[in-house]
């Protein structure tokens, strides 16, 4: 699976103008799922998101994690995080998971999250959502499973 994590002060994603999740200060998570992705790839993910050290202690230094810090996470599905992009203009989605194993891996690791204790709102699978964010640091990092 891949994530695009951004340490945030606020987030909030909409569908049609309306606010369907949202976070307070913590993180924004745009997850892939990828094709041959399982449940467990899911979970280590969120295991790793979870203690992920990106939060500033009181030196200023990035040495706490979510767990840490109570923050919560806005968990957002982007399928093109699987673009390619090797080749021509266009990229293509074709390492993506097909649509039903992306949603349900999407959600196992919204479940995962927090079941770790994190308070998780998710967007919509699928849906054309406006993700506002107001990104603290700023703070970006690049996930992906299939990366050692």
């Amino acid at each position: 699976m891949r994530a695009l994590i951004q340490r945030v002060a606020h987030a909030r994603v909409e569908v049609d103008g309306a606010t369907i999740g949202q976070t307070g200060p913590g993180l924004l998570i745009l997850v892939c799922a990828m094709q041959g992705d399982t449940a467990d790839d899911a979970e280590k993910l969120a295991a790793k998101i979870h203690k992920l050290r990106i939060f500033r202690d009181d030196a200023g230094k990035m040495n706490l994690a979510l767990k840490d810090t109570g923050g919560g996470a806005l968990v957002v599905s982007q399928f093109t995080l699987a673009a390619d992009t090797r080749s021509g203009n266009r990229p293509g989605f074709s390492t993506a998971a097909p649509p039903d194993v992306g949603e349900r891996l999407y959600l196992h690791f919204a479940h995962s999250l927090r079941g770790l204790g994190v308070p998780v709102e998710t967007g919509q699978f699928g849906a054309e959502m406006a993700v506002h964010l107001l990104n603290d640091g700023p703070v970006t990092i690049w996930m992906d499973t299939a990366t050692p």
